[in-house]
């Protein structure tokens, strides 16, 4: 594992940023395959994906910033631009594609939870990508194991640690094999992106028992706090939205047994 994969001269290509093209890569090609058979634009989806991965970057990095490398952006601004993405933080990364994914749809007049159902799949399976750009580029390990999955990784120690990158990139892959299923099948508008969130946070609450954490909030970690209360968040959400959808089914019945006397 190294966090330069390819180098051409001084042209250095990382393992983690190259992870990250072939999850937009692939998110381009499959969401303007859907896109398509929705009766959308295809159009848009190269603009949505780049202007998410942008702000997505730029939030992670803030993010981090913030948590773990405040006096030291203080004392020296431009570490905000270190090479190789260094100091990323997940959340971070959501929030900021977020915001740029509700100032797009808002200017093109979208459905919020009808373009976040189309790509929820697509965040579980990029995540899985970049996971393994985390592999190789060292980062985001896990604590020391005797376990014979242990790896090591040189550039932290010679401890035999919990690969959790590989962990991450496995079971959001199951993530995203399941909701590309439900995605044929969803009962209401919203249901495959809210099922993603609590998918994500179930995960994430797991593994972070095994990942390597600099901050901890009493018995837990910075990572599990913010999993618990996205997912009370989605949790309330599913259930909120299932009862209207239910309502909405059957006031629709009721009027269609009326109008059929």
């Amino acid at each position: 594992m190294h966090p330069v994969l390819l180098q051409f001269g001084k042209l250095k290509i990382y393992s983690w940023g190259f992870m990250l093209a072939i999850a937009a890569i692939v998110a381009i090609l499959g969401l303007r395959r859907k896109f398509e058979r929705e009766g959308y634009d295809r159009e848009m989806v190269l603009d949505m994906v780049i202007i998410m991965v942008l702000f997505g970057i730029l939030g992670a990095r803030v993010a981090y910033i913030i948590f773990y490398e405040w006096d030291a952006f203080l004392a020296s601004p431009l570490i905000f631009f270190s090479p190789g993405f260094s100091g990323l933080i997940w959340y971070g990364a959501f929030v900021g594609g977020l915001l740029a994914f509700l100032f797009y749809i808002w200017k093109k007049g979208l459905d919020f939870w009808e373009m976040a159902d189309f790509f929820a799949p697509y965040l579980a399976l990029g995540y899985a990508l970049v996971r393994i750009g985390c592999f190789l580029n060292g980062c985001c390990y896990g604590l020391p194991t005797g376990s014979e999955f242990g790896v090591v990784f040189p550039q932290v120690d010679q401890e035999l640690r919990h690969p959790t990158q590989l962990y991450s990139s496995l079971l959001n892959f199951i993530l995203a094999i399941f909701l590309l299923w439900l995605s044929e099948r969803r009962v209401f508008k919203g249901q495959v992106f809210i099922v993603y969130l609590i998918g994500y946070c179930i995960y994430r609450f797991i593994i972070e028992y095994f990942r390597f954490s600099l901050i901890h909030w009493g018995p837990f970690t910075l990572g599990q706090v913010s999993t618990l209360i996205v997912l009370l968040i989605a949790l309330a959400l599913y259930v909120g939205m299932r009862i209207m959808n239910n309502n909405n089914i059957y006031i629709k019945r009721s009027r269609h047994r009326l109008n059929d006397r």
